[in-house]
This record gives structure tokens, sequence and C-alpha cells, in this order.
């Protein structure tokens, strides 16, 4: 019950604006694309967007995971750098414990365009794309109180710790929180982004707050987690759950009703960006673009637009 089950989340999906060169141009070389965890459907777009975009643009494309091992990671750059890799996009394991890893591919003469998560020094990575992780998190907390009301007990579910998109999220949604006082946070978890993480700390946290109305989560997956044991306690109505992602399957929990809100992360759009950025430094040397962290606003979705969504992780406008 709990396992994530992959989607085909490709089908339907008109990039073909997004996308520059043809399918029969010569072999430009091969970009190597490291993510999180494709068993995770986030991740999983995130890869297969950023390899459909390579191949697209002439190029061979490999995608590898890391699942949040630094070490793992480091043997994965190594790969990249004994294939001679023209490029790496990377979603990094760890905002501290990436550095080295990106410092070794940068020493080897190859670019990396860093997406969805951040490292802690500037001026290594060409690019940085995320998304606007406090402009997310606020949207979301603003639907999360239109909803659930403004007094009442609620827990948070926050992210990895060594991923600064979970502290950034979590500051997000307590700088909206604080300005209603009769809204108290009586616990929090940590669950790591995961979907069985979500649904065994949700237990531990209904256990010790049984008269919670709110659940604010860091990510699609714990949310989700956390529906899954507050249905299994026949507690889930009258408790509010947000999630963050715009996963196929919360959307599905949104339309159900089940889940509040999702905030939808534009990953297949900064994993295309992020594939012509290394283009673009390949051939020229520069992104084309001035910064080298890159902002992309979220969107959000609740049972009044859920029937524009579009996999994976698009919204009609």
């Amino acid at each position: 019950m709990m396992k994530t089950t992959r989607r085909t989340l490709l089908a339907g999906i008109a990039l073909s604006s997004m996308l520059a060169g043809s399918a029969w141009a010569q072999d430009n070389g091969l970009i190597t694309i490291i993510v999180n965890d494709p068993a995770n459907p986030y991740w999983f777009t995130e890869g297969e967007v950023a390899k459909k975009t390579a191949e697209e643009m002439g190029y061979t494309a490999t995608v590898a995971a890391h699942t949040g091992d630094t070490n793992t990671e480091s043997t994965l750059i190594d790969t990249a750098i004994t294939n001679q890799s023209k490029a790496i996009i990377l979603d990094p394991a760890n905002a501290d414990g990436s550095i080295g890893a990106v410092q070794k591919a940068v020493d080897a003469g190859i670019p990396v365009i860093l997406v969805n998560a951040e490292i802690n020094q500037d001026g290594l990575a060409k690019a940085q794309l995320v998304s606007n992780n406090a402009q997310g998190a606020a949207l979301g907390a603003q639907q999360w109180v239109e909803m659930l009301g403004d007094t009442g007990n609620y827990v948070e579910l926050f992210g990895a710790p060594s991923d600064n998109n979970a502290a950034t999220r979590s500051n997000g949604y307590k700088t909206v929180l604080s300005q209603y006082p009769d809204l108290v946070q009586v616990g929090s978890e940590v669950a790591n982004w995961d979907r069985t993480q979500g649904y065994n700390k949700m237990q531990s946290l209904m256990q010790a707050n049984p008269e919670i109305k709110g659940v604010i989560s860091g990510n699609d997956e714990m949310a989700l987690g956390a529906i899954a044991a507050l249905k299994e306690a026949g507690k889930l109505d009258g408790v509010t759950v947000g999630g963050f992602d715009g996963s196929p399957d919360a959307v599905d929990a949104v339309k159900a009703g089940e889940m509040a809100y999702t905030v939808l992360q534009p990953v297949a759009i900064f994993a295309a960006e992020a594939v012509r950025q290394a283009d673009n430094v390949i051939k020229t040397g520069e992104t084309g673009v001035d910064q080298e962290k890159q902002l992309f606003d979220n969107l959000l979705i609740t049972e009044d637009n859920a029937d524009k969504y579009s996999a994976p992780f698009t919204l009609d406008q």
C-alpha cells in the first residue's frame, strides 16, 4: 500500500516548444544526468525530461541515481569523468556534501548544471536551477490556513535536512503561520521526502497528538504517507493535509478530496532548461543567463483547477 507506483509520466507532454535541435542531429557527445531517486515520480520526471531534451538536441544521455548518498554521487561523477561527458546535470545529494563531487567534475573540465537543489558554494556550478521554494511554501501555507481555519493544533512533516529545500519550505510555512497565534504546532518529524516514512511518522504524531486538525508537509510523498496513516486510523475527515511537488498521485488525492492542495514545482521546465544551458556552455562557455542561481515560481493545485493538470508536473494556463 505504501510503495509508490511509477507512472508513465511523459505521456501527453508537449515539449517541442522547449526543445532545440532535432533527433536526427549528429551525436554531440555524452551528457550525464544524475538525479536523487527515480522511484519518486518527481525525480523520475526530472531525469526523463532532461534525457529526452538532451537526445532531441543531438546528445547521448544517461540517467543515474545517487538516492541521497554522497559516496554514490561521487562514484557517479567519477564515471561521468571516465566516460568523457560533455556536461553533467546534477540534482545534488547534499548542500555541503556534494561540493567536493562538483569540484571534481569542474577540475576535470566538465561543466556542471545543478537542478532542483542547491549547494552551499557559489561560482562552482555553471548554474543552479531550482523552484522558488519560499514563494511556493508561502503559497501553500496561505491555502492551508484558508482551508483549515486560523485555530487548532497541527503537525509538520519535514524533508531531508541535508537538502536546503527542506529548511526553506519549513521557514516559508512558519513565516505565514506565525501570523496566526491560535494555530499551534504540536509536533514535527523528519520524514526525508519519503512516503513510507511519512506514514510511520504520522502514526507516531497521531499517538502523541490525537486532536490535530492539520498536517503541513514539505513534499507530496510525505503527505501521501500521512493521508494513508490518517485513513487507516479513521481520522482523515476533519484533518487538512497540504503537500508540495504536484505529483500525479497528489493531484489524484486533491481530486478525491483527501489532500487539500499541492504546490506544483515546474520540474519539467527547469530540467529541460538545464540541458539547454549545458548545451550553451558546451558551445560557448556561457549559459546565456546572467544569474547562476535561477528561481522558477510554483503554482497552486486545488480541487478548482486540478482538472487542468497535465502530467508530468504541468498545469495548463
